[in-house]
């Protein structure tokens, strides 16, 4: 028996402004185009996404008490060395992981989560050197 596979097309280049935004609406957003869900020829098994970046990250909006309340943790393997550090302190220190942790979160865990998480490109402030490539912007409204 014959099957047949649809041939993946050229991933395009999407650009997500995050200011203003929260963490939950861009990763969404995010993991939905890197996984390929949004195209006609979505299948799970291809690599059928496209590349998303991510810019403005460090001024995402929170919630008054989530920055204290949401923590991401850690270990060292040494015995006692559980790092905890909260939402806000990452922020400040290395905001891009923030999107990062969650969006890989979203995305499945087989042998093309590694491909779709090169596919994803965060920045801190408006900069990306992908202008080139012509990203189209992406809104965060429900379509």
């Amino acid at each position: 028996m014959k099957t047949s596979t649809i041939p993946v097309s050229a991933p395009k280049w999407l650009i997500i402004d995050a200011a203003g935004q929260t963490i939950g609406k861009v990763a969404v957003k995010a993991a939905h185009h890197l996984k390929g869900k949004h195209r006609a020829s979505y299948s799970p098994h291809q690599l059928c996404g496209d590349h998303v970046i991510v810019v403005n990250v460090s001024k995402v909006a929170l919630p008054p008490k989530k920055g204290l309340r949401k923590t991401y943790h850690r270990h060292t393997g040494w015995p006692g060395n559980m790092k905890v550090a909260s939402l806000t302190w990452m922020l400040e220190k290395k905001p891009t992981y923030v999107i990062e942790h969650a969006v890989k979160g979203m995305l499945p865990s087989n042998r093309l989560a590694g491909d779709m998480m090169r596919r994803l490109h965060v920045y801190a402030d408006d900069k990306h050197p992908y202008a080139p490539q012509k990203p189209e912007a992406l809104s965060l409204a429900r379509s």
